[in-house]
């Protein structure tokens, strides 16, 4: 739940840094069109500030779930649930901020509808988001186990090639890329969904959703999800 608070204190900035304001610069691209196709079209401006949207609240989420796993995480199933608690505790804050928003500026009508809508669907997309970030996660928590793993599979060659040639620790690069790339996927599916809500495509968040939660059910579902591997204290690039 404390993880909102970041994006709560970079919004309050504006009032005394408006250069900090990333926003009001996306609107410079406001005539800019992202186009699909005739009858959906995007400002660029828009697609930037989903974008900017996602990296805050998915980072921020990182920050809470990194601040407590602190030794505590057994396998990368552990990983992956705790990034869920952390979309949770994030969802719950940001759902009240938006009722009370919706109830003091639009009224108690409206109010009923954002309740159902975001208590399903965007309480639900977080969860998504975080899960599969968390599998990445916890792919990085246990980076020099697996690290070894793929060097006996003969994966990961460029980074053994970093690690030989530029004195790069295998391990460490190895859950630098995997954090990363968790926080990748994360931002571009929170964009996307972010997207769907701006241009009122409704009909594809139940598919969007239900594919989502079959990749997560995958990632739970896998066999190096349950192993338990033994922490070699891997220094992370976050830390």
């Amino acid at each position: 739940m404390v993880s909102v608070t970041p994006i709560l204190l970079y919004k309050a900035s504006w009032k005394y840094f408006p250069d900090a304001n990333l926003f009001s610069y996306f609107d410079r691209f406001g005539g800019d069109i992202f186009g699909f196709t005739n009858i959906a079209i995007l400002p660029l401006g828009v697609l930037l500030g989903f974008l900017l949207v996602g990296m805050i609240e998915e980072y921020a989420k990182h920050l809470a779930v990194d601040a407590t796993d602190k030794g505590r995480l057994k396998n990368i199933d552990d990983a992956i649930e705790l990034s869920i608690v952390a979309a949770l505790g994030f969802a719950f804050v940001e759902n009240i901020m938006y009722f009370f928003y919706i109830w003091q500026y639009q009224g108690i009508d409206t109010l009923y509808i954002s309740f159902i809508f975001r208590s399903i669907f965007s309480t639900f997309a977080h969860i998504l988001f975080s899960g599969i970030y968390g599998y990445y996660y916890g792919l990085a928590y246990f980076a020099e186990p697996i690290y070894q793993q793929e060097i006996k599979q003969k994966r990961g060659r460029l980074r053994k090639l970093l690690h030989k040639v530029l004195n790069f620790d295998g391990g460490a690069l190895f859950a630098q890329e995997k954090v990363t790339q968790g926080l990748f996927y994360a931002v571009v599916l929170h964009a996307l969904f972010n997207v769907m809500l701006e241009m009122n495509f409704t009909f594809f968040m139940v598919p969007f959703l239900v594919f989502g939660y079959a990749i997560l059910t995958y990632l739970l579902a896998l066999k190096r999800s349950h192993i338990e591997y033994k922490r070699v204290g891997t220094k992370m690039f976050w830390d």
